[in-house]
Order: structure tokens, then C-alpha cells, then sequence
């Protein structure tokens, strides 16, 4: 594996990680594993009930599969806002984690003290569980600073994120789909400028459930 090294020298920032699962549960813990990941992000079955009440649109199913379809392949600066904005709304129904791995201070450059979260994303999204996922990897910063340059700050983390597991982990570049929100969706609104914010969120876009 690819030395960390080049992350070491920063200021060091306090690790959390809180899981949000596809039916809106939040999870807090101080340390976030491999094992943890994987269950966050892997298709959760729907009920019989649920599923009777509210059956699945083929149509709208169709598209949903389309536009995730054109995602692949693009760079993080080609989205338009109406992409990110479409990205941003399939996330709450979607199985994923929000990872708070801290950067440095008005940096892409990852905290030391974040490279093990780094390391166990890798390991959690090369499991054979979650082969053939679209993974989105969507970069947030705090409210410091104004609006076009978080907004460039956001992507450059997010694509600090994708090359690493690509480069270190050897999953598919077309697998991983980066997004950049700026300061515009923040973790903790009543402190905008907390280091908090300043993170990574993984969703998967899978178009299924585990029942299906």
C-alpha cells in the first residue's frame, strides 16, 4: 500500500463517524471500522408492508438508473448544479455514511489523524458485498471563506478521496463519483465554522434493495 506519508504534518483534528442508514438512523461513535462501513453501505431489505404500501415506479426506476448511469466517468467540475442538486436529493433514500474525515485548515490534504478512516473506507468498498455499487464521494466544507472558493475546496477533497482508494485500493475510477457542496449543506448549522464540517459523505447509489 501507498505510504500516508504525504498526509503526515498537519494539524492534528479529533476523528468521529456517524453512520446514517437508508431509513434515517444515525449512529455516533468515536472510532469507524472496515465492518461498520460495509453495513452502512450495503442495500437494506424493504418490508413486505412498506413495499406493498409503496411499490417501486419502473419508470421512475428507469431513470433513476439512467441518470446514475451518466454519473460514471465524469470529472468532479463537469456536474452542473441541477446534477449535484439531483445527487444531493437521492441520498437520504440511499444506503450510505457520512465519514468525518477532517482536512487541514483551507486544505484537500487529509489529517493524519484521519488516515486510518481513509484506510478502512478502502477496505469496506473492496468487499465483494458491494461489487458493481456506484459509489458517490461528496466533499463539504465549513462556512470560513466564500462560496466559489469552498465550492472548489469541496471538490478537491472529494477527488483527494477518490484517488487515493483508487491508487491504493484499486477500485474503479467509474465506480466513484465525486460532488462538491461546498459550504452549502453543513453537517452542524448552528456552528457553521466548526471543524465538523468539514468532511466526506459516501452514499451508494444502488438502484435495489437486498431483497430484491
Amino acid at each position: 500500500m501507498t505510504s500516508l506519508s504525504r498526509f503526515s504534518g498537519l494539524t492534528a483534528i479529533t476523528l468521529a463517524a456517524a453512520l446514517s442508514l437508508s431509513a434515517g438512523l444515525a449512529i455516533a461513535g468515536d472510532t469507524v471500522t472496515a465492518d461498520r462501513i460495509l453495513n452502512a453501505l450495503q442495500p437494506k431489505p424493504v418490508t413486505r408492508g412498506l413495499s406493498l404500501a409503496s411499490p417501486a415506479d419502473p419508470a421512475a426506476r428507469a431513470r433513476e438508473s439512467s441518470f446514475i448511469d451518466s454519473l460514471r466517468n465524469r470529472a468532479t467540475r463537469s456536474l452542473s448544479l441541477g446534477e449535484r442538486t439531483e445527487i444531493a436529493d437521492l441520498t437520504p433514500t440511499k444506503p450510505r455514511i457520512d465519514l468525518e474525515i477532517q482536512f487541514d485548515y483551507n486544505s484537500a490534504a487529509i489529517s493524519k489523524n484521519s488516515a486510518a478512516a481513509v484506510q478502512e473506507l478502502g477496505k469496506a468498498l473492496s468487499d465483494p458485498a458491494l461489487k458493481g455499487s456506484t459509489f458517490v464521494v461528496a466533499g463539504h466544507t465549513d462556512a470560513i471563506g466564500g462560496d466559489a472558493f469552498n465550492q472548489d475546496l469541496s471538490e478537491r477533497r472529494a477527488d483527494t478521496i477518490k484517488r487515493y482508494l483508487v491508487q491504493n485500493y484499486g477500485i474503479a475510477g467509474s465506480d466513484l463519483v465525486t460532488v462538491g457542496y461546498g459550504r452549502s449543506r453543513l453537517k452542524d448549522a448552528q456552528h457553521p465554522t466548526d471543524p465538523v464540517n468539514r468532511r466526506v459523505e459516501i452514499v451508494n447509489l444502488v438502484t435495489k434493495t437486498a431483497s430484491q
